[in-house]
């Protein structure tokens, strides 16, 4: 039987463990052959913890694969990297974005107006991420995905393809993180939602300072990107991650070593967003703002 060789990456930037590994999860090395022979042949899924993950796309990779290897959906990995047409390419980087959100099956009467409104949540987004150009071909019974969708639900109806909310998340690291906008410039206008988040509102174009200091592992300037538009995402020493959404404009590229405090990008209006303000996460601990 073969031996499991790790995955080359072809990207060398954020390589890890050697140069040229392929890294799930941020723990896990991602085999190029499996028990039988192929690399989804992987028989358990990669566990995230509601972090986020960087997979280089191999030759013959589909999204399903990718998808099955992660827990998630195909559409999670089309919303959060906005795909055309279910298209990928030996070589692109994707983001796995665990989506926070709820299932809903269609029920006789339901449009896609009368779901959002019940979720409290967007048209466009139900829409854009169950693949459907309108609401006009939803059938009874149909089971929908409601990204960002909020109702006082069981944990087991907020699952969503092996996620959940992390609304408690753990543990809490007190101290090590500062505020990424100053109470003088800008005032949190809600409180823990989506993926342990907060909203702070500010004008446009005020600095956004790193939480703690780390690795910019994901930079995205331009795109709706799962609705945080232009976002960012930092890798902490302590094994978690801060994600900056919504952003004007981003200072520093991805693969850039930041230190706490230092200026990474600007309050915007971009991705789902009424009116300018940064939506900062802490995956992996508690958000202590």
């Amino acid at each position: 039987m073969p031996i499991l060789q790790a995955s080359v990456n072809p990207d060398s930037s954020f390589a890890r463990g050697g140069g040229d590994i392929t890294v799930v999860g941020d723990s896990a090395l991602l085999s190029d052959t499996g028990p039988i022979g192929t690399h989804v042949d992987i028989p358990d899924q990669i566990g995230n913890n509601g972090q986020i993950s960087l997979y280089i796309v191999r030759s013959g990779d589909s999204l399903s694969q990718i998808a099955k290897m992660f827990g998630v959906s195909v559409n999670t990995i089309i919303w959060a990297n906005d795909i055309k047409g279910g298209i990928i390419a030996p070589g692109q980087r994707l983001v796995i974005l665990p989506v926070s959100g709820i299932q809903h099956t269609v029920k006789k009467g339901d449009t896609v107006g009368s779901i959002a409104k019940k979720y409290k949540t967007d048209i466009g987004e139900i829409l854009t991420f169950n693949g459907l150009s309108d609401g006009s071909n939803l059938k009874e019974g149909d089971a929908l995905i409601i990204p960002d969708g909020e109702q006082g639900l069981s944990a087991d109806q907020r699952s969503l393809t092996g996620t959940t909310e992390i609304r408690q998340a753990t543990p809490d690291y007190k101290g090590y993180y500062i505020r990424p906008l100053s109470y003088e410039d800008g005032r949190k206008t809600q409180g823990i939602h989506g993926y342990n988040g907060v909203d702070i509102g500010a004008a446009m174009g005020t600095a956004i300072r790193a939480a703690a200091e780390g690795d910019v592992i994901v930079a995205r300037q331009s795109g709706w990107n799962g609705g945080y538009g232009r976002y960012m995402v930092v890798q902490h020493a302590n094994g978690t991650q801060t994600l900056y959404g919504h952003l004007s404009s981003i200072a520093v590229p991805e693969g850039t070593y930041v230190s706490q405090g230092q200026v990474i990008g600007f309050v915007g209006n971009t991705g789902k967003s009424t009116g300018p303000h940064l939506h900062f996460e802490v995956r992996g601990a508690k958000n202590p703002f």
